[in-house]
């Protein structure tokens, strides 16, 4: 016999404690910076990019106010340690990560509607928040307070990238 399941009753009666404690740096992973939680105002962009950026260090979060559709346009992480073997030239960054390039077949674009947040990854590349049919929209952003003076990559195509609806 497996033992006896308790009855439902003596679940809910049941109690844990639970002590909190301070959040820190060593406890809550906040090692690489300090966050920041706020809103951008972007002047319509249209639907089309040259410049595509990274942020190694650093997952960025990104909302619309309203349900006002966006897009916005990735491409996967491409850091990598110099000393191994890869396709491609590696470059290296300011800030001491070596990267390579993303190229036009890796970008993958997303049409984002309603109230939703999306998540980028260190070192996803992206171009937006990006919107073609409002003169101007806001956006909720959480990143470092730092992200986009020692931690930001741009690479630019050769080439304008469309997006098509």
């Amino acid at each position: 016999m497996l033992g006896s399941i308790p009855a439902l009753g003596d679940i809910a009666r049941a109690r844990l404690k639970l002590r909190a404690v301070p959040v820190t740096e060593e406890n809550f992973n906040l090692a690489n910076g300090i966050p920041r939680f706020y809103l951008m105002e972007l002047k319509k962009t249209g639907l089309r990019f040259k410049r595509i950026t990274h942020h190694a260090r650093v997952t960025q979060c990104l909302g619309s106010v309203g349900a006002h559709p966006w897009y916005m346009a990735v491409s996967p992480p491409s850091i990598v340690d110099p000393s191994s073997q890869h396709e491609g030239a590696v470059r290296s960054n300011a800030g001491g990560h070596y990267y390579l390039p993303p190229s036009h077949a890796s970008v993958q674009v997303f049409k984002i509607d309603g109230p939703r947040f999306i998540n980028l990854n260190e070192g996803t590349w992206h171009a937006g928040p990006l919107f073609g049919d409002r003169d101007s929209m806001v956006f909720y952003n959480l990143e470092l307070s730092d992200t986009n003076v020692v931690d930001h990559t741009t690479h630019v195509f050769k080439d304008d990238v469309l997006i098509e609806d």
